[in-house]
């Protein structure tokens, strides 16, 4: 069995039925974190918990919420424990037709590397060029993996 992430009439995504939930368990994780609604919602057979509507609207404010929240942490568990889901929602949200930028590093930041044991930013809304550029690379990747 699997899950369906519709758009009107086109399917984004077509998850098995366990990465599906996974994937709606993480949403209703970082919908907390980040106090914004997904747009992720019962689709168009009410009552199937496995076909769900993607509002391209909230989810466009969403996975921009999401992009600038993991780039702008310097914490590297947080960083490690959140990529895969950021990278699965930007390329969920690129199906979608929604442009998910990724931050510009702050002129004159270090390219950065693996931050151990970082629990507070000194200062948080720099993005750090190696976790923009691997959230982009990882989004792509997935993409690639996501079937239709």
């Amino acid at each position: 069995m699997s899950m369906y992430f519709d758009l009107g009439d086109e399917t984004l995504w077509n998850p098995s039925n366990g990465a599906g939930r996974l994937f709606l368990r993480q949403v209703e994780v970082f919908e907390a974190e980040l106090r914004l609604p997904s747009g992720i919602g019962q689709g168009k057979y009410w009552g199937d918990p496995d076909t769900l509507e993607v509002d391209p609207a909230v989810y466009a404010e969403f996975a921009r919420g999401l992009v600038v929240w993991h780039c702008r942490t310097r914490h590297s568990v947080v960083l490690a424990l959140s990529e895969g889901f950021v990278a699965t929602a930007v390329a969920l949200a690129r199906r979608a037709g929604i442009e998910v930028e990724m931050p510009e590093p702050e002129p004159g930041q270090a390219s950065g590397g693996v931050h151990r044991d970082v629990q507070i930013p000194s200062n948080p809304r720099i993005a750090s060029a190696t976790t923009v550029t691997a959230l982009d690379t990882r989004a792509r990747e997935m993409d690639r993996w996501m079937a239709r």
